[in-house]
């Protein structure tokens, strides 16, 4: 008999519940002649023993082990609550509770006890022989710095291209018919929050029968105004006379951010994105909206992110041009090289318009960005200057109009602006800033969003949980991919690489961005 069965036969048996017995700690070496799945069968030892004396051969198998129901009920509650808590992140992700709507008053002094008028007032623009005699005055007095040899946009406006928008500004510009062609939809003011909100109104010429038409909020930016959306507020509220579709038909509602153009400027410090979007909810409420759409540009898309993050609910979807994305860790992947971004999910249209990174990213941000930092921290010091000049306003402003429209144009020596605007257009909206007097308010909002830092404010950190569009033009200041959207917006169901088109999408591009808007407003009314 195998020498290491005797030492196991003589080690203490112990008999368990279904009549097996077995020794503890049995250690079997492999050059032991008896296999090692010895089961010890026998009802004793003694059994045992007299068959391996007779030849027999026995197997040992490891003993069953009794089941303790404690155990296996807390093993039971581990599993259920480990699956418990996936579950619950999966859910409460999409869940994610509402920015407060909070109230604000923003007018001179103390708000009254009395209540707010809330009535909404017919508007007219207006103009007077005194107010364009004194624009010509200033025209007059301007004084142009000669520009660099071969300098074209480089260096900010070209001043000899200057020359020539002063010349057609003083002589050919008719202010005058401009102010009747922004006369030609409903202008409308309206009390909110100690701030009289200028808007235009544009309801649809025609209906197909039996159909009502969906309200549309559209939010300019800067150095923008109401005015953008004009060529393409047709296409929307009466696009069967445009050659499209009458399968969605809009009513669009374009306010004027306050300080800008003809809405009051806040008397107090601190009015920001937030701010503005409740101000615009409660706008939508007083024309009797409760579920609408959004669309925005540049702070419009902020402004619409924000209203999106207050009041879900009473957003069918929103729409954006530009979107402000500041937490997401995809926005550092382009630092790894084009491959990387590749083995991230990258399109070759992404790749192409983020590669070379150096150029498309940082040299175009460090490029564009030195008006933000000014306007961020001390607004009001070159607001100074750029409301008591016209010509310097409009190089200011025009500037921006020129290279946010295609990069390239800095090349070119009058900056590539008649290519995509005319100078009527142009030149009627530095009329907005500069009659009204608002380039300064208009700077100020960047230092009330931006003058605390990235990240300083809740709603950067928060997502947006309502169904989404996304227009990606080729040359907007930034591209940003699909994957970068869909990180602060979960979802976006439209997301479209646009043929062509920069920052000013609806000024430039307004037959492309109102057919991307139709598209995108199919897909949501599906969800």
């Amino acid at each position: 008999m195998c020498s290491l069965v005797q030492r196991t036969l003589a080690k203490p048996l112990r008999k368990m519940s279904n009549g097996v017995f077995f020794t503890q700690n049995l250690k079997m070496p492999r050059s032991c002649g008896i296999l090692c799945d010895l089961e010890i069968s026998r009802s004793s030892p003694a059994d045992l023993q007299e068959e391996l004396e007779s030849g027999g051969t026995a197997h040992l198998r490891p003993p069953e082990r009794e089941h303790d129901p404690n155990r296996v009920m807390w093993l039971e509650l581990l599993l259920a609550s480990v699956l418990g808590l996936v579950i619950y992140w999966f859910v409460s992700r999409d869940k994610e509770e509402p920015l407060p709507l909070g109230d604000g008053w923003w007018g001179p002094g103390s708000k009254p006890s009395a209540k707010e008028d809330e009535s909404i007032r017919p508007f007219k623009v207006e103009t007077s022989d005194e107010e364009i005699k004194d624009l010509h005055h200033r025209i007059d007095r301007f004084r142009a710095s000669p520009p660099l040899e071969d300098s074209r946009f480089h260096y900010g406006f070209n001043a000899n291209y200057l020359k020539k928008v002063v010349s057609y500004w003083r002589n050919e510009f008719d202010w005058r018919k401009q102010v009747e062609i922004l006369n030609q939809y409903s202008h409308f003011k309206t009390k909110i929050e100690g701030l009289d909100i200028h808007f235009i109104h544009v309801k649809p010429p025609q209906l197909p029968s039996g159909r009502t038409p969906k309200p549309l909020l559209m939010v300019h930016g800067w150095p923008g105004s109401f005015y953008e959306f004009y060529k393409i507020i047709p296409l929307l509220t009466d696009p069967k006379a445009h050659g499209l579709s009458d399968e969605h038909v809009f009513e669009v509602i374009c306010p004027s951010i306050p300080g800008y153009g003809f809405s009051e400027a806040s008397s107090k410090k601190g009015f920001n994105s937030v701010a503005t979007a409740r101000i615009f909810y409660k706008l939508m409420l007083r024309l009797g909206f409760q579920k609408f759409y959004i669309q925005g540009g540049d702070w419009g898309s902020l402004i619409c992110t924000n209203l999106a993050q207050i009041v879900p609910n009473h957003v069918k979807g929103l729409h954006l041009n530009m979107a402000f994305i500041s937490r997401s860790i995809y926005t550092l992947t382009p630092l790894l090289g084009q491959s990387f971004g590749r083995f991230l999910g990258y399109t070759e249209r992404d790749i192409e318009l983020l590669y070379p990174f150096k150029e498309k990213v940082f040299n175009s941000i460090m490029r564009e960005s030195g008006y933000l930092h000014i306007q961020a921290t001390k607004p009001d010091t070159v607001g100074c200057a750029l409301n008591d000049s016209p010509v310097g306003l409009a190089a200011y402003i025009l500037e921006k109009f020129s290279t946010w429209t295609k990069s390239e144009y800095r090349d070119l020596e009058d900056g590539g602006l008649e290519r995509k605007f005319s100078l009527e257009d142009l030149l009627t909206n530095i009329m907005i800033y500069w009659t009204t007097g608002t380039i300064v308010s208009s700077q100020r909002y960047y230092k009330e969003n931006l003058g605390q830092g990235i990240m300083a404010y809740r709603h950067e950190k928060m997502k947006v949980f309502v169904p989404t569009g996304y227009s990606a033009f080729p040359s907007e200041i930034l591209h940003a991919p699909e994957k970068w959207v869909k990180v602060k917006y979960p979802k976006l169901i439209s997301y479209s690489y646009m043929e062509r088109g920069g920052h000013f999408a609806a000024f430039e591009e307004p037959k492309l961005l109102a057919q991307d808007i139709r598209k995108f407003v199919s897909l949501a009314e599906l969800q």
